[in-house]
Parts: C-alpha cells; structure tokens; sequence
C-alpha cells in the first residue's frame, strides 16, 4: 500500500506542477475547450485546481492525514472521469487531456482509464487505511 499510496501522490504533484510552472491562462484555455463552465468559473478553476491537486499530492505522498487526503484524492479522480467523460460523450475533439499542463500528453479515452483505475486504487487504500499510513507520517504523529 505504501508504493500505491507514494504513486497516486506523484500523480497529483506532477500533474500540478505541471500547471504551477505555467501562466494559468494555460490551463484555463485547456478547460475551455471541455465547455462545461462558465467564463468565471474557468478562470477561478484554472487558479484553484491545481493548487488543490498540489496539496493532495503533498499529503498523500508523505502520508499525513492519509485518509482525507486519499478523499481528496478520491473527489479530484471523480471530477476528472466525469469531465473527461463527457467530453467524449459530446464528441469534443480533443487530441489531449490537458491534465498534465505541457509535460505529458495523454489522449482524454487513456485518461479515462487511467484516472478510472486510480480511482479504484485510492477506495482499495482507503478500506485498508491502517497499511496504506505505514511509512507515512501519520504514523509518527501518532506517537507524539
């Protein structure tokens, strides 16, 4: 559990790095092309989300409060299948996801997948918290 809960957490940080190190009108133009909020909303989405998934990572990769940063994890997996999903249901033409800002391309249907399967992988983590705090610093938290 230690290694799944080290991999999901360097999803999240590469994947807001990836959006940090960018002017956030980048993402924001990346979240246009889905058409699913308003222009207020994208701008505000393209300032916070990656923000959000940095914290995520953070926390879960070095295991402090593990449970609710793998809900966080979990919450941020639903809302990417979901967005992703129904691009594709509406036969937006999008050659790539966009969740990874500039460093990693990936077709939105390999996302699907891939995001589908950590989802899976963070509710199997979460039904065994106490294996998946082991290394983490939790643990040491726990002691003091």
């Amino acid at each position: 559990m230690f290694l799944l809960r080290i991999l999901i957490g360097i999803v999240f940080l590469v994947s807001s790095l990836g959006k940090l190190f960018s002017p956030y009108q980048n993402f924001q133009y990346v979240i246009q092309a889905y058409q699913l909020l308003p222009s207020w909303a994208e701008v505000l989405t393209a300032q916070i989300f990656p923000w959000a998934e940095l914290i995520v990572g953070v926390f879960v990769t070095m295991g402090l409060w593990t449970g609710w940063a793998l809900r966080g994890a979990m919450i941020l997996f639903g809302i990417f299948i979901v967005v992703v999903g129904q691009a594709l249901l509406r036969g937006l033409s999008l050659e790539n996801c966009g969740c990874f800002g500039e460093w990693v391309h990936l077709k939105p249907q390999v996302v699907i997948v891939m995001d589908s399967f950590s989802l899976l992988l963070v509710v199997l983590m979460l039904k065994n918290l106490p294996q998946t705090r082991k290394l983490g610093l939790d643990v040491y938290f726990e002691r003091l």
